[in-house]
């Protein structure tokens, strides 16, 4: 099912998700919405507050337009450690319209749970290194916007609102 994306400014973004408990039908059933809006909007990662779930789900696939798609499901990721930096242009489905470039780790450590309940360690760099960290951010009610400058910030927050005022966000 398509759920509807929850938008800046709306305070769900800014909560902090509870860890799922267990994995049941229910999660497996949030997952593939969350998969389904995913693909729908289109982006490459979602959040489970980015729907309004309050709980640590993210779905995320960085493949190619040309490429298979690989959709991964994480289950109450967490990153453990990082190292380096890389800049790149980041947007959100939860700003629709708005990009910034944003300092990032460049290598990662992250744990997460699979769909069997099964406990992961993984290393990755570059782009999926990139979105786990904006995700899970999301889960820890941070936006990219918060890793902006003041000044950047404020230019896109004043532009969401002229937006919101005319209709157009």
């Amino acid at each position: 099912m398509i759920l509807d994306i929850v938008k800046f400014p709306d305070k769900t973004l800014r909560k902090k998700n509870k860890p799922v408990e267990k994995v049941t039908e229910d999660v497996l059933k949030q997952l593939d919405d969350l998969a389904e809006t995913m693909y729908n909007a289109p982006g490459v990662g979602l959040a489970a507050p980015q729907v309004g779930i309050d709980i640590r789900l993210v779905v995320m696939d960085i493949t190619a337009e040309d490429e298979p798609p690989k959709l991964e499901k994480l289950i109450n990721p967490e990153v453990l450690e990082y190292e380096g930096e890389q800049t790149g242009e980041e947007g959100c489905l939860s700003l629709p319209g708005e990009y910034a470039d944003v300092q990032r780790a460049e290598w990662i450590r992250y744990k997460y749970i699979d769909e069997n309940g099964d406990e992961h360690e993984e290393e990755t760099t570059g782009l999926k290194a990139r979105v786990i960290q904006h995700e899970v951010d999301h889960l820890d009610g941070i936006l990219f916007i918060d890793k902006l400058s003041t000044m950047k910030r404020d230019m896109i927050k004043k532009r969401i609102k002229k937006r919101i005022a005319q209709g157009d966000y």
